[in-house]
């Protein structure tokens, strides 16, 4: 995974009629450190969490986010404070993780 045409597009869909909490996480450092090690695993993985058209959230670094405490809260942040997570309240629907 690179940038441009070189991403990694996951799509889910939320079922049901009530709004679900979900957490996605962009894991490279920890890959790279692990035993054994994931060769070519992203240095500094960028998440984004989209929408249809429309962008809804986009993480660089899972420490800086705004509910950094929420993420932490979850039992499974990110090992490594490069690493992209994102953890929001989705209304039932279609939706594209992209990272890269």
């Amino acid at each position: 995974m690179q940038t441009g045409d070189n991403v990694l597009i996951g799509g889910f869909i939320i079922t049901g009629t009530q709004p679900k909490k979900v957490i996605l996480r962009a894991i490279g450092p920890s890959l790279a450190n692990a035993n054994p090690s994931v060769p070519g695993a992203l240095a500094d993985p960028i998440l984004s969490l989209n929408s249809g058209g429309t962008t809804l959230a986009t993480n660089p670094n899972w420490i800086d986010a705004p509910n950094k405490q929420e993420i932490i809260d979850s039992t499974i942040p990110p090992t490594n404070n490069l690493e992209s997570a994102i953890l929001m309240t989705l209304n039932p629907g279609f939706y594209t993780a992209i990272v890269g």
